[in-house]
């Protein structure tokens, strides 16, 4: 049994170890047991710094040193913890570890050791002119708004678990002072005029590029551009498109032909419905070769029609195969350079997902249902009229806008003992009197 004393009425206890020289020293205060080395041999001395410890623990307590509630690094810990079990397939692991990262890079360091009591409104508006001064401090700019919300979400998150675990009694205002109504922008596309100018320029370069070499490169960048632009799909969801997802279908509504599109992407399983535009396209990347070493999902080595072109082995695509198994973002990028189309008159940049954006804006100047547009884009109505409709000039109806109330009829006042007429009324004839 380890030899133990008691000092200060028994709030202090001295001990020592097994096979150790010095005495401990420990304490139960604050809702915690406590404890620390003497690093002495000799037992008064021990106890007089046994002593001087508790005093000083005392003293800590009573000024708010220490803390005698959960800390925000606690909290956070057992968030992210939670996120990571709870998330798991419903959240990418992108956006996982960019929760683990602004938990960890910003707000633990800030938060992690205030009690959880301790982070008010006005705490959190301190964060917010710390994260401006730190930015601009290290880059020469404030962090984007859009940064900051994301850090702002992960912040409530966090207090949201303190809740749920009983540590905390409610969430404090997070809200934003001072802040006015956002500028609502629109987003890059392009005007009919410069998509026909990007397709001219990925068709020019898919019949003669620069290198021979980038010849298939080249080919699937023009027929992405059209495919995408005539069905609107995110550029994620058209990097996970098999073959076997799409149809080529004469649809009884319209009469045409078209593509139909099971879709895979954030929103899960959904179907598409594309222009006639993109057919040809398509018929162009199912019977187009592609090189063998491509990674494509569902890759079958020994699979048939398989031929040299060259000292490259050659193949025609699977029904599993990837439609797009590369994204040619240099090619697409250098071509929007070459003509002049890098951004759009807002200083935007545009992107692959600027043809999804073309997609729905053209839909919108042709006058289809934007409910309808809303469900073969997988996205909500409120959306389209947040982010497109709002700049789209043939959604205003000049008729219904331009009109003109009738001016009222004035009223003329006769000399005193006459008829009031009216203006432009016929003046009554005379009655009729007997001869």
């Amino acid at each position: 049994m380890p030899e133990q004393y008691t000092i200060l009425g028994g709030k202090v206890h001295v001990y020592k170890r097994p096979n150790s020289g010095c005495w401990q020293c420990s304490s139960y205060l604050g809702g915690k047991n406590r404890r620390t080395s003497t690093k002495e041999d000799s037992l008064s001395k021990a106890k007089e710094i046994a002593e001087d410890w508790y005093l000083q623990l005392r003293g800590k307590l009573r000024s708010g040193e220490i803390k005698t509630e959960k800390t925000f690094l606690e909290a956070s810990e057992q968030y992210l913890r939670e996120y990571d079990i709870i998330t798991q397939g419903e959240r990418s692991r992108i956006y996982v570890k960019c929760q683990h990262w602004r938990s960890q890079v910003h707000l633990v360091p800030f938060f992690g050791h205030m009690g959880l009591s301790e982070i008010t409104a006005g705490k959190v508006q301190d964060y917010r002119i710390h994260r401006h001064n730190e930015a601009v401090a290290k880059r020469g700019k404030p962090p984007a708004h859009n940064t900051m919300h994301q850090e702002i979400v992960t912040l409530r998150q966090t207090l949201k678990t303190a809740v749920r675990q009983g540590w905390l009694d409610h969430l404090p205002d997070l809200s934003e002072p001072y802040r006015s109504s956002p500028k609502i922008s629109h987003r890059a596309w392009f005007s009919p005029e410069e998509y026909k100018k990007l397709y001219e320029a990925t068709r020019k370069r898919a019949h003669a590029p620069k290198q021979a070499r980038f010849k298939w490169e080249s080919e699937q960048l023009h027929d992405y551009v059209l495919f995408s632009a005539n069905t609107g799909l995110r550029p994620d969801e058209a990097r996970r498109l098999q073959f076997r997802d799409v149809t080529i279908v004469a649809d009884e509504g319209s009469g045409q032909t078209i593509l139909e599109i099971e879709v895979r992407g954030k929103r899960g399983v959904g179907y598409c419905k594309s222009m006639t535009g993109a057919v040809r396209p398509f018929e162009r990347l199912k019977a187009r070769l592609r090189p063998a070493h491509v990674d494509d999902a569902g890759k079958d080595e020994n699979a048939p029609n398989t031929m040299k072109n060259g000292s490259e082995e050659m193949r025609l695509p699977q029904p599993t195969d990837l439609i797009f198994p590369k994204w040619q973002r240099e090619l697409f990028t250098a071509i929007l350079n070459e003509e002049n189309l890098r951004f759009d008159r807002e200083g935007q940049p545009r992107t692959a997902y600027s043809l999804r954006h073309t997609y729905i804006c053209f839909r919108l100047m042709e006058g289809a249902d934007i409910y309808q547009i809303a469900k073969n884009c997988r996205t909500s109505v409120e959306m389209i009229e947040k982010y497109y409709a709002a700049h789209i000039k043939t959604n205003l109806d000049a008729s219904a806008i331009n009109i003109m109330r009738p001016k009222p009829k004035k009223i003329i006042k006769n000399q005193p003992g006459t008829q009031t007429r009216t203006k432009n009324r016929p003046r009554p004839s005379p009655p009729e009197t007997d001869v």
